[in-house]
C-alpha cells in the first residue's frame, strides 16, 4: 500500500512518515503545492494525507485536480484548519476523512487503515481470493489453514494483487507501488521478476488456487483457477 504525505511542516511529515512506514507502508512525500500536483498527476496512490494550507497553493485544488482526473485515491485532510466550511468543501471535492491538528499518529494510522479496509475489503478485516486470506493487520497470510512464509516484499506484492483480483497490471505501475516513486531510476526490473517468482513457487507449493501470471508485453495479472 502506498501513502502519499503532503505536509509543509518537516518535522510532523517526518513523524507520519516513520510512523506509516513502521506499519508497511509504502511512503512518498510532497511538502509544497506544486510537488504535490506533480506527484497525483505522474503516479497513483492508495491514500493521501493532504493538509490544506500549503505553501504555493490550497490542499482543496489538489483535491479539484484529483477529481479532474477521475483519480479513486483515499484522501484524508489533515489541517490545522478545523473550520466547517473548509471540511464541508474537502468533503464535497471527495475526501473520505477529516482529521484536525494536532492529532495523534495512533489516531491518524487507524483513520488509514479504515478508509483502506472500505476500498478494497468491503470492511472486512482480511482480503481473501480463492483459498488465499491476507491479514493486513497482522502481516500473515494463509492457504486454506496453513500459514504461508513470504518476505517483505513478496507479501506487498500478494497484497497488491489481492486488492486487483482478474486485472491486468503494469510492471512499472507495480513497482512503483511496492517499491515508491523512485523506481524509475533503476535501469531494469529483474529483481521485481525475481520476487514474483519466488512468490508464485511458494502459492503453487502451498496448494493455492491463485497464481500470479505473466502477460507478455505488459506486466501481471491475479488468477484463480
Amino acid at each position: 500500500m502506498k501513502i502519499l504525505i503532503v505536509e509543509d511542516e518537516p518535522a510532523l511529515r517526518e513523524l507520519i512518515q516513520r510512523s506509516l512506514e513502521k506499519e508497511r507502508y509504502v511512503t512518498e512525500t510532497a511538502s509544497d503545492f506544486d510537488t504535490a500536483l506533480d506527484k497525483i498527476e505522474l503516479y497513483d496512490y492508495d491514500c493521501i494525507l493532504l493538509d490544506i494550507m500549503l505553501p504555493g497553493g490550497s490542499g482543496l485544488d489538489v483535491l479539484a485536480r484529483l477529481k479532474e482526473l477521475r483519480k479513486k485515491e483515499n484522501v484524508i485532510i489533515i489541517s490545522a484548519k478545523d473550520s466547517l466550511e473548509d471540511k464541508v468543501s474537502g468533503l464535497e471535492l471527495g475526501a473520505d476523512d477529516y482529521l484536525p491538528k494536532p492529532f495523534h499518529l495512533a489516531e491518524l494510522t487507524a483513520r488509514v487503515k479504515s478508509v483502506l479496509r472500505r476500498k478494497h475489503r468491503d470492511g472486512e478485516h482480511h482480503l481473501q481470493v480463492g483459498n488465499v486470506r491476507l491479514h493486513p493487520d497482522t502481516f500473515q497470510v494463509w492457504v486454506d489453514e496453513k500459514r504461508l512464509d513470504l518476505s517483505r516484499k513478496e507479501y506487498d506484492i500478494l497484497h497488491y494483487f489481492l486488492n486487483r483480483p482478474n486485472r491486468m497490471v503494469n510492471k512499472n505501475t507495480l513497482a512503483e507501488s511496492v517499491w515508491g516513486d523512485h523506481i524509475d531510476q533503476v535501469d531494469n526490473f529483474d529483481f521485481i521478476y525475481a520476487q514474483i517468482k519466488n512468490l508464485r513457487k511458494k502459492l503453487k507449493d502451498a496448494g493455492a488456487s491463485i497464481e500470479v501470471k505473466a502477460v507478455y508485453g505488459f506486466g501481471y495479472k491475479l488468477v484463480i483457477h
